[in-house]
């Protein structure tokens, strides 16, 4: 059996950065914290800057990039590639006329969990509701939006048809504003 060997696993006291420096135990636990922080904010700061690198590499500056939206800034120190999935992979398989309502996470328009959609994602910007659609399918709705692509996530009230469509949106006041819309979706393939 080994025993524990108190001596052995000291730093003897005339090495220790308290009596070569005369600090205090905790002055000497402070500066622990403060080295410990500054090196974590050089992680995360070598982070940042190589993905601005390769962004700049790859598409010239990292800010035109963001501009064309072919990277997405994640929070405050991550950049992410964006992967367009209105790409030359998708084509239009139907057209439909429908209408269109607009919805946001608040108790009066939602269940109790405002923030989850019915196929159990967060909902986000591109986050539309339908109840005959499944989940996962991706649509245009190129007469209000363009080329911007949703994703079906979300389902309806009972009551809806089948060719109602509703559009989440961050906030009451801008789902109330969108009001309600007639228009052709195109419903994507591949």
């Amino acid at each position: 059996m080994i025993k524990y060997n108190k001596n052995l696993l000291e730093v003897p006291n005339d090495l220790r950065l308290p009596s070569i420096l005369n600090i205090s135990a905790k002055q000497e636990a402070s500066i622990f914290f403060i080295v410990v922080a500054i090196f974590i904010a050089g992680i995360l700061l070598f982070n940042v800057f190589s993905q601005k690198a390769q962004a700049k590499l790859a598409y010239g500056t990292w800010e035109e990039a963001l501009n064309e939206e072919k990277l997405t800034m994640m929070g405050k120190n991550s950049l992410m590639p964006v992967l367009s999935p209105a790409g030359p992979e998708f084509s239009v398989a139907r057209e439909i006329t429908v209408v269109i309502t607009a919805y946001s996470s608040t108790p009066e328009q939602t269940d109790d969990t405002p923030f989850i959609t019915a196929s159990g994602k967060t909902t986000k910007d591109g986050i539309i509701a339908n109840n005959y659609l499944p989940f996962g399918t991706k649509i245009k709705i190129p007469e209000l939006y363009g080329e911007k692509v949703f994703v079906v996530e979300d389902r309806m009230s009972w009551k809806k048809g089948n060719y109602h469509f509703d559009i989440w949106f961050p906030s009451y006041q801008e789902a109330k504003n969108f009001g309600v819309k007639r228009a052709v979706i195109e419903i994507l393939e591949g």
